[in-house]
């Protein structure tokens, strides 16, 4: 089994009005030359978590970090004019609480991250702040995950 030391959260970019599966996201990335889905998981509108990768193969989410990290996925991230926002359901944010709950459990050393926090620290003050952010993914503070107060009544899960 790899060592892993982080869980590192990422959204579609695909726009919240819109459906993009995970046979869509598969499909984007093999295009771009992947040899599967770059992320062990994927978590739709609906809340379903769908797994993409065996946590025993390295994923393809985060360059320079991919050999020690666990990538998760939500459909999402961009409005319906197209602009970076968090467009999690409330279905969402449960699921992607439980997951992540679940996996720090079973690597608790492993630190929570958005893909956003992987940006170079370009004025090196020790802080990755908005200005410095490769991309905005996920749309939200992913450290807040565990955190913010659990969204009321998420049905039936």
């Amino acid at each position: 089994m790899r060592f892993i030391n982080l869980i590192v959260v990422h959204c579609s970019a695909s726009r919240c009005d819109r459906c993009y599966t995970e046979n869509d996201l598969t499909t984007d990335h093999l295009r771009r030359g992947f040899s599967d889905a770059g992320y062990h998981f994927y978590i739709r509108k609906d809340g379903s978590i769908k797994s993409l990768r065996p946590l025993e193969k390295p994923g393809a989410h985060a360059r320079g970090y991919n050999a020690h990290s666990i990538g998760i996925c939500y459909e999402g991230g961009l409005d319906e004019h197209g602009r970076s926002a968090d467009t999690r359901t409330d279905f969402q944010k449960h699921s992607l609480r439980v997951l992540v709950m679940t996996l720090l459990r079973d690597y608790p050393a492993a630190r929570l991250c958005g893909h956003r926090d992987l940006s170079p620290d370009l004025n090196r003050n020790g802080e990755i702040e908005p200005e410095e952010w490769i991309k905005e993914c996920p749309c939200f503070d992913a450290a807040t995950i565990l955190t913010e107060p659990p969204p009321p009544n998420p049905g039936h899960l």
